[in-house]
């Protein structure tokens, strides 16, 4: 089943969109917590903290969504990097920046695991 490239890449650039302006009212957010006193125990540190990585979240999306649209553009959205096979639609609907096919995932978080033991 060959894919759409215009709906890809509109439906792409909705979903850079849409994380552009989560990640813009985050950063107000985290401009919004208060600095903690000296005296204060410091429950905005939590807040903070889990704020910016949020943040930081959004900015490896947007360089996945703008990786994924490039890709798009050049007829190789939605093959995997890994095996040179299709992506199933399903797991780009849920994951349109993905790059690996299910399998091949499998196969990285596998390799990842055991390179921690």
């Amino acid at each position: 089943m060959a894919i759409d490239t215009l709906s890809e890449v509109e439906r792409l650039e909705q979903q850079k969109l849409e994380t552009q302006q989560e990640m813009e009212r985050l950063q107000v957010e985290l401009r919004n917590l208060a600095e903690p006193s000296a005296d204060e125990a410091d429950y905005d540190a939590f807040e903070r903290e889990k704020t910016w990585a949020l943040v930081q979240r959004m900015r490896q999306k947007l360089q996945s969504l703008d990786r994924a649209l490039e890709s798009a553009r050049e007829g190789t959205y939605g093959i995997c990097d890994d095996c040179g096979e299709r992506i199933e639609p399903a797991r780009l609907e849920i994951l349109p920046e993905t790059r690996l096919c299910l399998k091949c995932q499998r196969d990285l978080e596998l390799r990842y695991k055991r390179s921690r033991r």
